[in-house]
């Protein structure tokens, strides 16, 4: 797995590149608490090269959307979900949660 951040000047993108399961999840559970502890709170999560997310990464967005949302200081937005991934977030009941976006251009924009 292969993340990258990239932090902009009202929000931040993460993109991951490969699988997320047990293993890979604490990596990108780092990566959001790192920016949500520098007092970054509006986040893009670009899951377009992704192309496994266990439940494991799944309560790594839900953690991440509530310190986001705490306060009603941001939120995480998702962009680019592949079909198997947004059957499985569709499944969990997860999908009212987030803002869902085609891409990341048009996610930045609603953040």
């Amino acid at each position: 797995m292969e993340i990258t951040h990239t932090q902009y000047k009202h929000c931040d993108v993460v993109k991951v590149k490969g699988r997320i399961d047990s293993y890979t999840a604490p990596q990108l559970s780092e990566t959001f608490n790192k920016i949500t502890e520098e007092g970054r709170f509006k986040i893009v999560f670009d899951m377009e090269e992704l192309d496994f997310m266990s439940s494991a990464g799944l309560r790594s967005l839900i953690n991440t959307q509530k310190s986001c949302k705490r306060y009603n200081r941001g939120q995480l937005m998702l962009a680019g979900i592949p079909d198997n991934i947004y059957a499985a977030l569709d499944l969990a009941g997860f999908i009212p949660l987030f803002g869902i976006h085609a891409d990341v251009l048009t996610a930045v924009g609603n953040i």
